[in-house]
């Protein structure tokens, strides 16, 4: 399977069911810190109703024809927060509030202490994931560049250093994940492109760290923000791209299909794999797999096919489960399209 060309895979999260997880409240935003009214099930059955949803983002992932899954990200309030406000050194009981420069407010953690991880965060989820699949398996986290943007620093300040630790941690994580079975390590790192000058001073380096020594594909994910928060025009261009062909990751993972842009900047991440996005998560409607063979074609006007892995825009976590399905299954019919062209 590892040399199938154009491997379709997900970015990493899956629609949580309504009986999991509070919808309305989870469509308020992204948390930061830790959410806990957003479950439905007691704590007591809480593992449990966890267990059951990632079986069902499985399947559904496999039935779907996809051939690189995750587990859905099932257990998480967020893709940061899980893993973020689990390690030492961050307070996330008196947390702050910071704003953006638009104006708006945001409720973030506190680090007060040296950044340290303490005990295994995701190892469970990864060992419950390949326990559950023959299919490759994949497993994402936050990347340190943006848990660093995403809290208030008391302690270091000195954002490079900080970011090192969490650098540190993530690499910790990502080691005995890997031993537990993953056979792709993700990082999200949306916040490269919020924050492009700070970026451009030390990203690649804490990137670099939190994937040093790690054995299989890794890959770095960068978006506008998933469409069900970030409403209205996207830019059509990325402001922190380049960049990451410095990074030690073998893969970079864009969106494309909703803002458009223009993937002519493909060729600045040779030789980089791309997992390129070709499903608009804005759009409620399913593409058809004809749209995503004219999505993949266009990829293909700039890379070969097997430096391309057809995936959507973004985790799949805020639209019905019935539309993430039917656009998950279109793009394994797209990509097997174009398969059989090549």
């Amino acid at each position: 399977m590892s040399n199938t060309l154009l491997q379709t895979t997900v970015v990493g999260s899956y629609p949580q069911p309504d009986w999991l997880v509070d919808r309305a409240l989870l469509a308020k935003g992204v948390p930061r810190t830790r959410l806990h009214e957003l479950w439905r099930v007691q704590d007591p059955f809480l593992q449990q109703a966890h267990d059951d949803a990632t079986l069902l983002a499985i399947r559904d992932m496999e039935r779907a024809g996809i051939d690189i899954i995750t587990d859905g990200e099932m257990r998480r309030e967020s893709y940061s927060n899980h893993f973020a406000t689990a390690l030492e050194g961050v307070d996330n009981d008196k947390p702050a509030e910071i704003v953006n420069n638009r104006g708006q407010k945001t409720v973030v953690p506190r680090v007060v202490g040296e950044i340290r991880r303490t005990r295994a965060v995701e190892l469970r989820d990864m060992q419950f994931l390949r326990a559950n699949t023959d299919k490759q398996a994949k497993i994402t986290l936050p990347g340190p560049f943006t848990m660093g943007q995403q809290v208030k620093d008391e302690f270091y300040k000195d954002a490079e250093a900080m970011c090192m630790d969490y650098a540190a941690a993530v690499n910790e994580e990502a080691r005995e994940l890997v031993k537990a079975g993953a056979d792709v390590i993700q990082l999200d790192e949306p916040w490269l492109r919020n924050n492009p000058d700070e970026a451009k001073r030390y990203a690649v380096k804490v990137i670099n760290r939190a994937l040093e020594g790690i054995a299989v594909p890794t890959v770095v994910h960068l978006c506008f923000g998933y469409a069900a928060v970030v409403t209205g025009l996207k830019p059509t261009g990325y402001s922190f791209l380049p960049q990451l062909a410095d990074t030690i990751a073998q893969q970079i993972s864009i969106e494309s299909a909703q803002p458009k842009i223009d993937l002519g900047v493909l060729k600045d991440l040779a030789p980089k794999k791309v997992m390129l996005g070709v499903i608009d998560l804005s759009d409620r409607e399913v593409e058809t797999p004809q749209k995503v063979v004219e999505r993949i074609r266009a990829g293909l006007k700039y890379l070969p096919p097997d430096k391309l892995l057809p995936a959507p825009d973004c985790g799949m976590k805020y639209l019905p489960r019935a539309t993430a399905f039917g656009k998950l299954r279109a793009l394994a019919e797209g990509a097997a399209i174009v398969r059989r062209e090549l």
